[in-house]
């Protein structure tokens, strides 16, 4: 959530902010004046307490009429401060309930409008031209299923649509790229971390999948748990109600676990092959820094998703998420895509976002510099997204008999092999 104070001293730039993301700007105002209630009723209350208390001490020294006089105005002053207390909570939770439906402040250098009005900050690597090799690139499906790697008919029949199997070679290199990037993680200082799939109410709403996101996610109502969508939920609840000492920071976390979507918009969308799935494994990191130090922690996330995209051998270019496009805890965000051969364009693969003190505030996660304590910034970066990267690969480095070259950096996960090839039928 945003800080209250920002809101009083400066509400039209709230108002900008929601109106850059396409959402509701009259939120700022009801806000504003649940807010003042709040602090009103609260003053309201404090004023008869203090009166209140202030009787009590004469009422034991009065007698006969002025006795009589002072416990009936005891009576009154009791049921005034019983109203103000209601008033004063009423005005408290829904003050809470508005500034949980704003979104985080949009930073002022992202590029305003929808899903198509992006900025392209850096193109990397070189697109192969398969007609000048002289064959046609195969989908990631057709290679999969060549390959043996891939079985999404079984998935379907076992789960539904947008379930699959990953089998024999595909199996093998889910667990290549998972361990090739953490332990580029690791390397880079990030502590490896298993964490939960499923979290409490206050852990998906702390970090901000709630929201907008709600359609997207499972929930199990019998148990009141939801089933993860990313890694970056339990990594941001892990320090949940704790103060951590400023000479903790950075903390950085490397989370693996298996994540579940609705994909409940994306109807009609890539529904052939494994792009777009319900379920899916992902390697993302975490950081938690002082939120002077969140826009540079930002740039440093992007810098370690482009060197694990380029250890890849993938091209693939960098852009700068425009603001109704962003997700409702990230102040900016940064995407990497990767060029997919048969669509013809680059696709999401990785991305980065500074969240700054949005979810700290939810979270009630503080950090303690000179004895002062404050909300910490938190920031989370997809490292690897396993079937997507799979697709990638795959398509990229497809050979005309349709074996698929291993990039250098997965090799020693894979026992040395070079080549991933076509299973006999």
């Amino acid at each position: 959530m945003i800080d209250l104070r920002l809101l009083r001293e400066d509400p039209d730039r709230v108002r900008a902010s929601q109106r850059a993301r396409g959402e509701d700007v009259a939120v700022v105002d009801s806000l504003l004046s649940a807010d003042e209630r709040r602090r009103s009723s609260g003053v309201r209350f404090d004023e008869l307490r203090a009166e209140q208390k202030a009787l009590g001490k004469l009422i034991p020294k009065a007698s006969g009429d002025e006795k009589a006089e002072l416990l009936k105005k005891a009576g009154e002053l009791a049921a005034a401060v019983k109203a103000a207390d209601a008033e004063r909570d009423a005005a408290d939770a829904e003050t809470q309930e508005l500034l949980l439906r704003l979104s985080n402040l949009v930073h002022p250098d992202v590029p305003v409008g929808g899903e198509e009005d992006f900025v392209t900050l850096e193109t990397h690597g070189t697109v192969r031209d398969f007609g000048a090799e002289g064959f046609e690139p195969k989908d990631h499906l057709e290679l999969g299923q060549i390959l043996g790697a891939i079985d999404v008919e079984r998935g379907a029949k076992v789960s539904g649509s947008r379930f699959y199997f990953l089998t024999g070679v595909g199996a093998l290199l889910e667990l290549a790229l998972v361990n090739a990037a953490i332990a580029q993680a690791t390397a880079a200082g990030f502590t490896p971390m298993l964490t939960p799939a499923l979290v409490r109410p206050q852990s998906m709403a702390g970090t901000g999948f709630l929201g907008q996101a709600a359609q997207d996610v499972y929930h199990l109502d019998k148990d009141d748990l939801y089933l993860v969508g990313t890694s970056e939920v339990p990594l941001a609840a892990y320090h949940m109600d704790e103060i951590i000492e400023a000479d903790r920071l950075p903390l950085r976390y490397a989370g693996f676990s298996p994540c579940f979507r609705r994909e409940a918009g994306s109807h009609g969308k890539d529904t052939r092959g494994i792009f777009r799935v319900h379920q899916f494994d992902k390697v993302e990191m975490f950081s938690y820094v002082t939120p002077e130090e969140s826009q540079a922690e930002h740039q440093r996330l992007l810098e370690w998703e482009k060197q694990w995209l380029t250890s890849l051998e993938l091209p693939f270019r960098v852009i700068d998420v425009a603001s109704a496009d962003l997700g409702s805890s990230a102040a900016r965000k940064y995407d990497c895509e990767a060029w997919i051969p048969t669509q013809g364009k680059y696709r999401e693969l990785t991305s980065t976002s500074d969240c700054t003190e949005f979810q700290s505030r939810r979270l009630q996660i503080r950090v303690r510099e000179d004895r002062k304590v404050r909300p910490l910034a938190t920031l989370n970066g997809t490292l690897c997204a396993v079937p997507r990267t799979i697709v990638a690969i795959l398509e990229n480095h497809q050979q005309a008999d349709g074996s698929v070259r291993v990039p250098e950096v997965l090799r020693p996960y894979l026992g040395g092999r070079e080549l991933l090839e076509p299973v006999a039928k």
